[in-house]
């Protein structure tokens, strides 16, 4: 169960982090510049990702109404996770596990404290500058020539004792991110995801965002 709310909680904070320009700051402007005419934002991750005690495949869609505080994810692999979901808005984290048809609602900060962010906002998921506050960010590296370069940047949490790092890629080319790390504090890499299917205004409404099960047995936390 942490383990499924850690992954998505990263996932979504280092993927609100990108966009491109000379400095940390610069490419969370332009991210924020060009979300802006983002009603609702989509996309899928792939790769593969350290649960437990070994590498798994990982595969999920991740679906936000940014001025609605709504975002959804939803897993297609591991096996163990397969149609797990999680959908988070600005007062809880709502955990739909398929196996059991139970979902576990906690309280959004308990959620984000239990996952080792406890400056995370779940209301930014897609508001780079607002989610990124709580953490310090630097510009690894650039590649690429000039309209399409690739920016690779990476956060860590302020104030939590976490030495627990995300390190996501952005293409120049729609100011997207395109491949997404994370990393623990002893440098091992615990997911390598890739970013695919990336579409803004596809017409989603929060309604669907938070469906779930009406027969699922709720717990709360």
């Amino acid at each position: 169960m942490k383990n499924l709310l850690t992954l998505s909680v990263l996932a979504l904070a280092a993927l609100s982090s990108g966009a491109g320009a000379q400095t940390a700051q610069d490419i969370l402007n332009r991210v924020d510049s060009a979300q802006k005419s983002a009603k609702d934002v989509s996309f899928r991750l792939s790769g593969t990702a350290s649960l437990e005690t070994s590498a798994q495949k990982i595969d999920l869609t991740v679906k936000s109404i940014p001025a609605q505080s709504v975002a959804r994810l939803q897993f297609l692999a591991p096996d163990a996770l397969a149609d797990n979901v999680v959908v988070a808005d600005k007062n809880e984290v709502r955990q739909y596990l398929f196996l059991t048809n139970q979902i576990t609602v906690t309280p959004v900060k308990k959620a984000a404290n239990s996952a080792g962010f406890g400056g995370l906002d779940f209301t930014q998921l897609s508001n780079a500058a607002t989610l990124l506050s709580q953490y310090s960010v630097k510009l690894l590296g650039t590649t690429g020539a000039a309209g399409n370069r690739l920016f690779q940047l990476e956060a860590t949490p302020k104030g939590t004792g976490s030495t627990d790092k995300a390190r996501v890629w952005i293409t120049e080319a729609g100011w997207r991110p395109t491949r997404l790390q994370l990393v623990s504090s002893g440098n091992k890499v615990l997911a390598d995801l890739n970013v695919s299917s990336y579409k803004i205004n596809a017409g989603l409404t929060a309604a669907k965002l938070r469906a779930l099960p009406k027969d699922a047995e709720i717990i709360r936390q």
